[in-house]
């Protein structure tokens, strides 16, 4: 079986083009090449097929085999490929991942996509849909305990769940791995678990961030996160409308109006790393 390498700002997966490979139990794969010991290394792997809502269709696994709704640095990632490869040569495509569709337009420079602009649709605020534990119709800047630390709390899904806290001190002197993994496994107020982003807001248009994601640990960015930390920042009244986000792994430039019916814009990167076969 071959496979494409691919990040996103440094957030890895493993590829696999499902118009020419065959693949079988996808979790325990999932589990298999993205041990970084013992396997190729990511954050998972995402299968690459014809779409049946979209004119693709990328399936996401975690590297602990679950499954996941949405990534928006693999989905950049799968739009990338299917151009580069020659699966379409339309600028403006559509991507489903579980059911949801989102709209791509890619830069292109020598033939090739450099960067892509994803649609990620309107951000979800309920807290039922998010879906988060509360008696609050949204969770916006609400405290939570977690261990020893008081933060505030706002919760937004990007089509996956998303907790953001925003902080004083610098993501990078934060202790991440404590602090996440008590939030990623909190069913008590996440049902679902949770991707978990913590934040330093720079000034109005720049926001520092690093993200603990659900069935995957610390990863060096995250889209979806990227788009939820944005989202929260404006219901916050933190920044403008247009911010550069900056992550372990590079930046994304993320747009919102604030309107909560309006579209959430990511724009990024898409890289290969290398090809294989397995």
């Amino acid at each position: 079986m071959k496979f494409t390498k691919m990040h996103g700002c440094g957030n890895d997966y493993i590829y696999i083009d499902c118009f020419k490979e065959t693949v079988t139990n996808e979790s325990e794969l999932a589990v298999k090449l993205s041990d970084r010991h013992f396997g190729i290394g990511g954050d998972g792997i995402i299968l690459i097929k014809k779409g049946v809502k979209a004119d693709f269709e990328m399936v996401m696994y975690n590297a602990d085999g679950s499954r996941a709704e949405m990534c928006g640095n693999a989905i950049r990632c799968v739009a990338k490929y299917v151009f580069d490869n020659g699966y379409t040569n339309e600028t403006s495509f559509s991507i489903e991942s579980m059911g949801a569709v989102k709209y791509i337009d890619v830069t292109v420079e020598d033939g090739k996509v450099v960067s892509a602009r994803v649609d990620m649709g309107a951000p979800i605020l309920r807290s039922s849909d998010v879906p988060v534990n509360s008696d609050k119709d949204k969770v916006i800047n609400e405290k939570i305990k977690c261990a020893d630390r008081e933060f505030n709390m706002t919760c937004v899904s990007m089509g996956n769940p998303h907790a953001v806290m925003f902080i004083d001190e610098h993501p990078i002197d934060f202790d991440l791995n404590y602090y996440g993994a008590k939030f990623e496994c909190n069913t008590d107020v996440f049902p679902n678990r949770v991707n978990a982003e913590f934040a330093k807001v720079i000034d109005r248009k720049n926001i520092e961030m690093r993200v603990y994601e659900r069935g995957t640990g610390e990863t060096l960015a995250c889209g979806t996160g990227t788009c939820a930390t944005v989202v929260a920042a404006i219901l916050n009244g933190y920044v403008d409308n247009d911010v550069t986000v900056h992550l372990i792994g590079g930046d994304l430039q993320i747009q919102w109006s604030g309107n909560e019916n309006d579209s959430v814009f990511m724009t990024g990167p898409a890289t290969y790393v290398f090809t294989g076969e397995i």
